[in-house]
Formats: C-alpha cells, structure tokens, sequence
C-alpha cells in the first residue's frame, strides 16, 4: 500500500534531515510537499533534523523519531515521507515505531511514476525500477513471511521461505520486463536510423521536471500533449514535426522525462530507452524555470544526469521558461544572450510558453542552429582501424625548384581545404 492509497487524500508528515556538507537537504522540503501533491497527499506537518550521520536502527534516531511519532497522533496522519534514502531496515523499523506508512523520496518518486506512466513502454520501465527497488526490501517486511511447507505439490521447495520465493518470483519478473525493453530499445533504435537516413535534425527537450517541458512543446509544434503545473506530468516520450520558416525544412522534436534532484539510479537504468532520445539528438533545448528560486542548483543536476547518459557535450540552447511569472525589475535586459556553463559558453533565451513570448526568436535561433549543421561536411564512414581507407593520407613531398617542369613556377603560400 502506497502513501497515495491509504486514502483519497491521504495526511503525510514530511521529514528531512541535514548530514552536512556533501549531502542534498532542502530545509524547506518544498519539492518534497510538491512530490507528495503529485500523488495526492496533503502535508499536515514538516519537520527538520541535523545529524553528522544517519542513525542505522531508525535514520534520526530514537529522540526525533520520538517527536515525529508524537506529531503522527496528533495529527493523525497515515504516512511519514523523508526526504532522503532508507535503508531497508531503517525503513522497516520507523513504521514499527511511528504504526504508519512510511516512504522515503526515491519510494515517494516511484509512487508517481508508477500512477502516472502511460504507455507500454513507460509501464514496463516503471515497473522494472519499482521491482528492482522492492527486490532490496524484502526483509521481514510482512507477517506472511513465515517458513513454508515443504514437500511434493505445494508451494517452494523443501524449507523455502515465504520470502525466498517471493525474491525468486520478482526476479523472474525482472528478467522478463528486461528482455522486453531490449526489444522496445531494438524497436526505438530503428526508428532513429530511419529519421538518420532522412536527414531528420533532431531536437530533444531536456530539464527540471515541473520546468514547463511539455507547455514549451505544445507551443512549438502545436499539439496536445498533457501539460500541468505538477511534477512528472508527463513521462512518455513524445515526438512530433516542427517546421521552420527560415530554414525552410521540418525538425523532430521530442519531449522527454524531467529530471530531479536524487532520481533514482533504477528509473536512470530502466528509462534508458527514453532517454536515449535525448543521448543521440543533434541539439537539446534546455529548459529552465528561471522563476524558481532553485534554477541553478537544478540547471546543475540536468546537466549531471546529461553526464551520466553521455549527452552532456550535445550542443545546448537554454530556454529560460516562465518568463511571465518575473516582475518587471526582475526581468533580463537582453532576451538573448551567451553564458559560460561547464567550460562551454551556450546561448540563453528567455520566453513564456505560456504567453508565447519569445517563441518566434527561439524558432529562429533553432533554426540558426540547424543552418549551421546544414553547413558542416557530412561525417566520413567509418573503416576499421586496419582497413586503408580509413588511414589518413601521406604527407605531400615539398618541391622545390628544380623538381618542377621547366616553366612551371613554384605557388607559394598553403593549399587550404576546408573543414
């Protein structure tokens, strides 16, 4: 049982706690409130904690652990959400002490995922990270896990525990939904090798989740995609035709899963399909809530995620969102510029997908971009290290003089070649 169905509107308690330098901690826990809204929880309580490290029976220790159980009757809640990783065991003991639910974030994300996945593939990639996540926590977890009778026609073998056969069955399933998604990565491959042979450009829209992906796609290409002000609205990837004037020639555009701040490995791993999308783009359009008060720390953990996929030297535009939601003396002078992110200077646009300011200058520079990649020399085939054809020509001997015909006078300067 989930946070989200223990009621229609069930009442959490958050919990963060503060391990020092190096750790993340949000000490207003709004992402997690947020997180929480998304699978509809309503947060009756917040509560903050600092440790130089986790305690390994109960996270925070038996004081807190204490205060938050007295604040779980008072306010009679039915779950206890923490902003940071459990252990299983730590997870285990605290619904033991507190006599409620309790989620940590990577749980809590895939809740939403889980409620909010669409399509076939979405599915199977959910339930493979929910599985992988629950495969680590199967340990004296409920009542049922008691020793099995053995024997000819009954369930496990001679003496196999209840929780033995339980880890074996989820890992058949995990072989299975494994397999699956090899085919649908198969499946997503072709597809890409047939907009390559088109010369399709492809563009990918990448960022924060909540930083208004899916509102910027809806504008741009004119569909209908699901767009909301929560987060993880959308987790399909979706790609539609856009078509720009000054280039005079069509663009994919695809939009993808947000990122967030601790997303969970197993969703990185199980999404790999989708995300590949955005690994093998020619531009990605970063998307930024340049509102919120957090933009840089989570323009920062989009491009750590971009790293961990390999598209983090993909070239960039940043598409500072959100635009109307700034005060007039908040607003930036220039509605173009360049920045310096990672040793690399980008160009930044400010718009507003949802008034459509600015969306005629990113169409434009779009296709600036595209222009440019029109430009550049097609690739050479690929030869393998031992085939001539892909070694690269002897030096041309330097002539003199005397080694040309007679009459024939020597240039001087170089003979350039283009790149």
């Amino acid at each position: 049982m989930s946070a989200s169905t223990a009621s229609p509107e069930a009442r959490a308690i958050l919990v963060g706690v503060d391990l020092g330098p190096g750790s993340p901690f949000d000490p207003t826990l709004d992402e997690l409130a947020l997180l929480a809204e998304s699978l509809g929880d309503v947060t009756v309580a917040r509560l903050t904690a600092r440790r130089s490290a986790p305690d390994p029976a109960l996270f925070v220790g038996s004081g807190k652990a204490d205060e938050i159980k007295a604040l779980v009757e008072g306010h009679q809640a039915q779950a206890v959400i923490f902003d940071q990783p459990l252990s299983p065991a730590q997870q285990r003991n605290l619904e033991r002490h507190l006599g409620c639910e309790v989620l940590d974030r990577v749980g809590l994300i895939l809740e939403i995922f889980g409620a909010r996945a669409q399509s076939h593939e979405g599915k199977l990639q959910v339930e493979l990270a929910r599985l992988q996540y629950l495969s680590t926590r199967l340990v004296r977890r409920w009542s049922h896990l008691e020793r099995q009778r053995g024997g000819i026609g009954t369930r496990g073998g001679p003496g196999e525990r209840q929780i033995e056969l339980d880890r074996r069955m989820i890992g058949e399933r995990i072989k299975q939904l494994k397999s699956r998604l090899v085919k649908v990565k198969r499946q997503r491959g072709t597809q890409r090798k047939s907009r390559e042979r088109a010369g399709t450009f492809r563009i990918s829209l990448v960022g924060y989740t909540n930083a208004g992906k899916s509102t910027l796609f809806n504008a741009l290409v004119k569909a209908r995609t699901y767009a909301a002000d929560q987060l993880f609205a959308t987790l399909d990837t979706t790609t539609r035709q856009l078509y720009l004037e000054d280039a005079q020639r069509s663009v994919s555009l695809s939009d993808t899963v947000g990122f967030i701040r601790d997303l969970p490995h197993t969703l990185v791993e199980s999404f790999e399909a989708t995300l590949q999308e955005a690994a093998e783009a020619d531009l990605l359009l970063h998307v930024i809530d340049i509102a919120s008060p957090v933009a840089d720390e989570q323009m920062a953990e989009v491009q750590r995620v971009l790293r961990e996929i390999g598209a983090a030297d993909l070239p960039q535009i940043l598409a500072c969102n959100k635009l109307d939601r700034l005060a007039a003396d908040q607003r930036p002078r220039q509605a173009i510029d360049e920045i310096e992110l990672d040793g690399r200077r980008l160009s930044r646009i400010f718009v507003s997908a949802r008034d459509g300011e600015g969306l005629a200058e990113l169409r434009r520079l779009i296709a600036r971009r595209v222009l440019d990649a029109d430009a550049l020399p097609a690739p050479s085939p690929f030869f393998a290290d031992d085939d001539p054809r892909g070694q690269a020509p002897a030096p041309l001997a330097v002539l003199d003089d005397d080694s040309l015909p007679a009459g024939l006078p020597l240039r001087s300067g170089t003979h350039d070649r283009p790149v």
